[in-house]
């Protein structure tokens, strides 16, 4: 392990007259940290999109900008995992913030040196990068939230915490079109000043890595402070078994994750969560435009409202996992994924002609998916010890991004264009089917109560 990213370790505890002062300041600044920080990581993950009318006009085909873009949902998914193992033998206020400005200097190089988007495979190179540090950004969050929110708790404020990206992506395109009007013109940059696109987001990441940094601290007692399951009397195991000790990456691998079956089952649920999460955002516009005789106008606002309609339904599943079911994710998700498999077969069998309809559809769907696809995350966080959930989360994502998001794009374009829409939504009902299911064989499931001491 790298010494700068080595973990923090414990200090003589604090007075007990303190504790309670010192763990209600700390557990605010943490989470703003790990909020600011992960937001930030969405400035800088996307904005190539927005630079993409430019290539064109520069003589880059769709299917070349769209290969270069895959690198980075390929590198990402890898990343997620591959990071992971190393964050969770990392301090967190040093892995995300590194991992951001390494990111950050991407896009920088993107923005200020024209080699860099020179060509096809340039392009690719770069994005494969950007997207293996912004696989740095998830874990060293997860091992936060562990550590410092027990697990009665940890569904609303991971819900909170996962509306940073939300949050990010829809700050991103502001930021970088400010970025544009900035530098167009400047010596070094072209008239259009699409360089900006890269290099104020870059720019403002940077600076919110450093606030980042300050705001971080790895556990509670690092500080001076007991474990959070000491501190809210809220342990996960009947044992009340704190799970301390910092583990190998052999240990993390072969001893809690890859041997756990419930987390292989809830990387499996991710496949299906993200196929439909993505199937129907990816293909909205097409299938309205194609089916619906929606313009291009509608079909912006039905992607818009299916984004941010996500807000509110995750905050609720969050909600829900923690009061209602006491700690279990697997009842939300398998009530979520049964409401969004009702929304998908409304947005499928309406007619043409009642777009209202449709919106609403979309909105139902946005509103819930987005709730099981925070749960997965979580139960990864759920369902091994502390010091090995970066790990766990870091493998449901990439059975998401790698089997799920990817196969939303190639398998449901081809499925479409081979037998028509109907087979398209007959995959998308499916999967909401299985991942219900899925769901519903975690239902008893709460906590660290699975680990194998």
């Amino acid at each position: 392990m790298i010494k700068l990213f080595k973990p923090a370790p414990p200090i003589d505890r604090l007075p007990d007259e303190k504790i309670d002062a010192e763990y209600k300041k700390f557990r605010l600044q943490v989470f703003l940290g790990i909020f600011i920080g992960y937001a930030a990581y969405y400035l800088i993950r996307k904005n190539f999109s927005l630079a993409m009318p430019y290539f064109i006009e520069e003589g880059f085909s769709k299917s070349q900008l769209g290969l270069a873009l895959s690198a980075l949902s390929l590198s990402y998914g890898i990343s997620k995992f591959v990071m992971a193992t190393i964050s969770d033998r990392s301090n967190p206020r040093m892995f995300l913030p590194a991992g951001l400005i390494l990111s950050a200097i991407i896009s920088l190089l993107m923005g200020f040196v024209p080699f860099f988007t020179s060509s096809v495979a340039v392009m690719f190179i770069m994005l494969f990068l950007n997207g293996w540090f912004q696989g740095m950004g998830w874990p060293p969050s997860g091992r936060v939230l562990v550590h410092w929110f027990s697990v009665s708790e940890r569904g609303n404020k991971t819900a909170i915490w996962n509306v940073a990206h939300n949050v990010g992506g829809g700050l991103m395109a502001p930021i970088a079109i400010a970025g544009v009007a900035v530098f167009a013109g400047i010596a070094g940059t072209s008239s259009s000043g699409y360089e900006g696109v890269f290099i104020l987001p870059a720019l403002v990441a940077i600076v919110i890595a450093f606030i980042s940094y300050f705001l971080i601290r790895d556990t509670p007692q690092s500080v001076g402070l007991p474990p959070i399951e000491e501190y809210r009397n809220d342990y996960s195991t009947k044992t009340k078994k704190t799970f301390e000790t910092e583990l190998s990456t052999k240990e993390i691998l072969f001893k809690y994750v890859l041997n756990n079956k419930w987390v292989w089952a809830i990387a499996l649920a991710n496949i299906f969560v993200y196929f439909v999460r993505y199937g129907v955002l990816d293909w909205a516009p097409t299938y309205l435009s194609e089916e619906k005789g929606f313009d291009m106008s509608k079909s912006s606002v039905a992607y818009f409202l299916y984004e941010w309609a996500g807000i509110p339904g995750t905050l609720l599943c969050g909600w829900i996992s923690d009061k209602w079911f006491k700690g279990r994710r697997g009842p939300a998700g398998f009530v979520f994924m049964l409401g969004v498999l009702i929304a998908v077969l409304v947005y499928w069998f309406n007619p043409a002609g009642n777009p209202l309809v449709d919106m609403i559809s979309l909105i139902a769907i946005g509103f819930l998916i987005y709730g099981p696809v925070m749960l997965i995350g979580l139960q990864a966080l759920d369902f091994v010890p502390k010091k090995a959930a970066g790990t766990a989360a870091g493998l449901t994502g990439l059975f998401g991004y790698l089997g799920g998001t990817m196969t939303a794009n190639a398998l449901m374009g081809a499925i479409v264009d081979a037998a028509g829409w109907n087979a398209g939504f007959t995959l998308l009902t499916a999967s909401c089917a299985i991942a219900a299911l899925i769901f519903a064989m975690t239902w008893n499931v709460r906590g660290q109560e699975v680990v194998k001491h």
